[in-house]
């Protein structure tokens, strides 16, 4: 154990993570040099692609030091606000931390936020300058804000480059120095954390645990004290490039087992594994479970698809411990469940995993957040979908939730950034100066107002500039109504939304003018209209297609032509009573991207 060091990688998003991670696999020979390619942990294609790591990856690497062998645990985490919460369970299989700050850019918000985390687990920080080779680097000014957060010395700063190697030894003899070694006894009862587990068609689920105190070995019968299931470990290994088999894993080491385990009912993240003949006393504490922010119904384009869709959540729940859902229906698109995220990013990267993943096309309803609506009688209800919200004459009141927002950015564009932050109803609670061009900005926030487009814009406004964190802080009373969508004088439910008052007139309107856009043409006219309660706030109209029924008519009296003209009026008229109006899937995904 003595030779074990267990760390993980933080920072703020594209501030080179998986770069530096590539170069500590490289150095130690952890990869060899056919299988080298750029972010060699980022398995999944939509991480290439998007350049972002989304779930944390474990690897175990072997380094010699002063005749001394030593096992580095390096655990790769994401940088996006969305991701956290695999940070916090990274975090807590982990005793120390790099710290990774892009010399270009200096500290950002999610930097601190992860910055927090691992103190609040006592973990060991490392300070790292990445991007030391960029023309545009500022190392002095970023060693000082480093400085300025963390404490400590300048000279404890190790400057790097993740692209050429430099610094890359400096990092793991820093690691070998200032990370504890686990602590733990070999001989007490087995205490497992686990920390995430993924799902094979052959083996069944597989999960990754770290060892607190005792041993595990092939044929012992554990059980998970959560769950109270009790299984026979087929396997247990270590997490190198592939899964490499051991006999047994001992306290302090991280890596997996395999136990034949189907249903992913019996397994939850940060749940702890035992022995059945020798169980621990208690399970390992402080691993909170995740408060999903944002909901959304995620419905199949075919309806014989609901029970696929439920086993495509069902394994991707396994691999995402942060995606929560449950069965609901809609007038308008039929069964499908209303899904719980962490952000918009989570909720898009979640759709495109079903599709490429499990093959799955479906339609996402309009995100919103969870109300807690007071009736008259004093009952409360939790309410995740504007469907489900009580008739309005049995509500006293409704609470929203906030947050408290931190937002880094230049002194450039610090009124802009307040501009739209107060155009979202939100409060400045404070404002410090973090450099002379550099200003951090607090306020607090209705988490519906930033669910939309805040990020996006925030990034456009601030070139890219500002970075943004934040965490619920609880709900307040607030003035909010049920905007509706008819159709042809029906509601669509999956359209129909909770927005505050003030907003009501003009989301209304910008959303019909909108539809009147995206929706096909019919033989008929087609009203679409926006509505509170009864009270009609918008319409647009959307025009028939129609025949010229009075083409073959050449002169004579204007009665020919207006016999001709009434009829199609009758068969119009029969038509719109009869017909229905398919809102095609741009239409649910043009509603968030109103501007």
């Amino acid at each position: 154990m003595e030779n074990i060091r267990n760390f993980c990688i933080i920072a703020h998003i594209d501030h080179g993570k998986s770069t530096i991670a590539d170069r500590l696999l490289e150095f130690t020979g952890t990869v060899s040099a056919k299988d080298l390619q750029a972010q060699v942990l980022d398995d999944m294609d939509l991480e290439r692609e998007r350049g972002i790591t989304i779930k944390s990856h474990a690897i175990q690497m072997d380094y010699k030091q002063d005749n001394q062998d030593y096992v580095l645990n390096l655990i790769d985490t994401p940088g996006h606000v969305d991701f956290s919460y695999e940070v916090s369970r990274s975090i807590a299989a982990c005793e120390g931390a790099l710290l990774i700050v892009d010399a270009t850019q200096g500290i950002q918000a999610q930097t601190i936020s992860n910055l927090y985390l691992a103190i609040e687990n006592d973990l060991e920080i490392i300070p790292v300058l990445n991007k030391m080779d960029m023309p545009t680097a500022m190392p002095e000014e970023v060693k000082e804000q480093i400085v300025e957060l963390l404490g400590g010395s300048v000279d404890d700063i190790i400057e790097a480059s993740g692209k050429t190697g430099l610094g890359i030894e400096e990092i793991l003899t820093a690691i070998i120095e200032t990370v504890p070694a686990p602590k733990g006894d070999v001989n007490a009862p087995l205490q497992a954390m686990v920390f995430d587990s993924v799902f094979n068609s052959y083996r069944g689920i597989i999960t990754y645990i770290k060892i607190f105190n005792g041993k595990i070995a092939q044929k012992d019968l554990v059980k998970f004290l959560n769950t109270d299931k009790q299984y026979y470990v087929d396997e247990v290994g270590v997490l190198r490039l592939k899964q490499e088999k051991r006999n047994e894993l001992y306290a302090g080491d991280v890596g997996y087992i395999i136990s034949g385990i189907k249903s992913s009912v019996d397994i939850k993240v940060g749940d702890t594994i035992t022995h059945v003949d020798n169980p621990c006393a208690e399970g390992i504490q402080g691993f909170e479970e995740v408060k999903p922010m944002v909901f959304a119904g995620v419905y199949p384009i075919d309806a014989e698809d609901y029970e696929d869709l439920r086993y495509a959540l069902e394994k991707l729940q396994l691999n995402d411990a942060s995606l929560t859902y449950m069965p609901e229906s809609s007038l308008a698109l039929g069964f499908g469940f209303r899904c719980g995220f962490l952000g918009l990013l989570h909720m898009e990267i979640i759709q495109e995993r079903l599709d490429r993943e499990f093959n799955m096309n479906v339609i996402t309803t309009v995100p919103n957040v969870s109300y807690n609506v007071f009736t008259k009688k004093g009952q409360k209800v939790i309410v995740h979908n504007p469907a489900g919200l009580p008739d309005l004459k049995e509500i006293d009141y409704i609470e929203e939730p906030y947050i408290d927002a931190d937002i880094i950015t230049k002194t450039d564009y610090f009124g802009q950034v307040m501009k739209l932050c107060l155009s979202k109803r939100g409060e400045l609670k404070n404002q410090n100066y973090l450099s002379a061009d550099r200003v951090e900005l607090s306020f607090t926030l209705p988490l519906a107002e930033i669910v939309f487009d805040f990020y996006d814009k925030l990034k456009s406004i601030s070139k890219g500039y500002a970075s943004f964190d934040y965490h619920p802080t609880g709900y307040v009373q607030a003035d909010l109504v049920r905007l509706e969508i008819l159709m042809n004088g029906e509601k669509v439910d999956a359209l129909s939304t909770l927005i505050h008052e003030d907003h009501a007139y003009s989301f209304g309107r910008r959303i019909v003018d909108k539809l009147k856009d995206l929706i096909p043409r019919q033989q008929y006219d087609v009203a679409v209209q926006a509505a509170i309660g009864s009270k009609i706030i918008a319409r647009s109209t959307i025009k028939a297609v129609r025949k010229d029924v009075t083409a073959k008519c050449y002169g004579g009296d204007i009665s020919r032509k207006r016999k001709l003209l009434d009829k199609q009026k009758k068969g119009k008229k029969r038509m719109k009573q009869i017909g229905n109006v398919e809102i095609p899937q741009t239409a649910f995904l043009a509603v968030l991207k109103l501007d």
